[in-house]
């Protein structure tokens, strides 16, 4: 009796790496992180003007999961996880993950899922923060409308929650995402609520071909309670060309729109940037100027202007080292900020009115 229960036991042990197997699992991401000094020009507060700071660059560790179910079709499943080697802190701890997931894709049908997303926002051309500082990003203007009554994020200028999302199939080099959002920036509390229900939309068509592409992203979002603004309005022109000899060239065109509760217009502004790289062997240096317009719709003196600057270095396929340099030159009325600088980088408080933030950091970063 014993001898069977032992031969049942080792088969079963056998028997089980063969179920698990149906599913593929990866594991992939990056740590990226560096040192970096902040400092505010035209600083007319009590304190400190500066800061010199270890900071993370949004390091992540991406679980994959891929079942085969038969005809083309496969479930697909992601989970994102964000850590900080800078201070210890997880995204367990500060419950926050990147583009996390769960759904189906096909050649033949496309994609389509369900989970937490970037949407809209990140549409810059500029390839400056992939080995270079975040806080460089040209998305430091063209996702917010920095006026004097605070800076306003456009679709969050993170990841929207309650997603779903739909990718077509490529057909010739060209594809669309259709997403709808239950609630964009918060979980749904609709049942028992007395606010409206909220809801956002990003259309994103793109044609990309071997060495160039062209895209536009449309948002339209409204919170489930009423903030500040009462609905948003996102609409990003974007495309590149990248020529042989290593030299791309891009430009993306921004222009979004806060509305308040009965309809007055709160931020009407534009912006631009030009990103310019060039890459030879294992060096690439990335520059990108940015600017957004005096917005339409307040008094204020809200025009501002960005340089970014990097320099990378690849020691290997995986491993590379930069040094960047990033500044902004707010007018008197505005508020732009360098991306992720209070959440991600050494400064503790944002821009107050016409001040001018500025960095330089040296960034390592190992994806595997």
């Amino acid at each position: 009796m014993n001898k069977k229960l032992i031969a049942v036991a080792v088969a079963g042990m056998f028997a089980a790496p063969a179920a698990f197997a149906q599913s593929s699992v990866t594991i992939s991401g990056l740590f990226k992180g560096g040192i970096e000094n902040v400092k505010y020009s035209n600083f007319t507060r009590a304190g400190n003007n500066s800061t010199t700071a270890v900071v993370d660059d949004s390091s992540r560790i991406v679980f994959n999961v891929v079942e085969d179910l038969g005809g083309g079709l496969q479930a697909i499943g992601q989970y994102d996880l964000r850590i900080r080697p800078d201070d210890g802190v997880s995204a367990i701890a500060n419950v926050n993950s990147g583009n996390s997931h769960v759904g189906l894709r096909s050649k033949q049908w496309g994609r389509i899922f369900i989970g937490h997303q970037d949407l809209h926002y990140f549409n810059t051309e500029s390839n400056m923060t992939d080995k270079g500082s975040l806080r460089s990003s040209s998305v430091s203007l063209l996702a917010f409308t920095g006026t004097a009554g605070g800076s306003t994020a456009v679709a969050g200028a993170t990841r929207t929650q309650n997603v779903v999302h739909y990718t077509t199939p490529n057909w010739g080099g060209f594809t669309a995402i259709v997403a709808y959002s239950t609630n964009a920036s918060a979980a749904d509390a609709d049942i028992g609520a007395t606010t409206r229900k909220g809801s956002a939309w990003n259309v994103n068509p793109n044609f990309a071909a071997a060495n160039w592409q062209i895209g536009y992203s449309y948002w339209s979002s409204k919170p489930d309670a009423q903030v500040a603004w009462d609905k948003q309005r996102g609409d990003r022109l974007y495309g590149s060309y990248v020529f042989p000899f290593g030299l791309k060239l891009g430009l993306a065109y921004d222009k979004s729109k806060n509305t308040a509760v009965g309809g007055a217009t709160m931020n009407n502004r534009t912006a631009w940037s030009l990103p310019v790289s060039y890459t030879w062997g294992n060096h690439s240096v990335h520059f990108h100027y940015t600017e957004a317009k005096n917005d339409k719709a307040t008094a204020a003196d809200d025009k501002a202007k960005m340089y970014g600057l990097s320099y990378a270095y690849d020691l290997s396929k995986r491993t590379s080292a930069a040094i960047t340099y990033a500044q902004i030159k707010n007018n008197s009325g505005a508020t732009y900020n360098l991306f992720t600088n209070v959440g991600l980088g050494g400064a503790g408080i944002a821009p107050a009115a016409g001040e001018d933030p500025k960095m330089w950091g040296v960034t390592m970063r190992h994806a595997f």
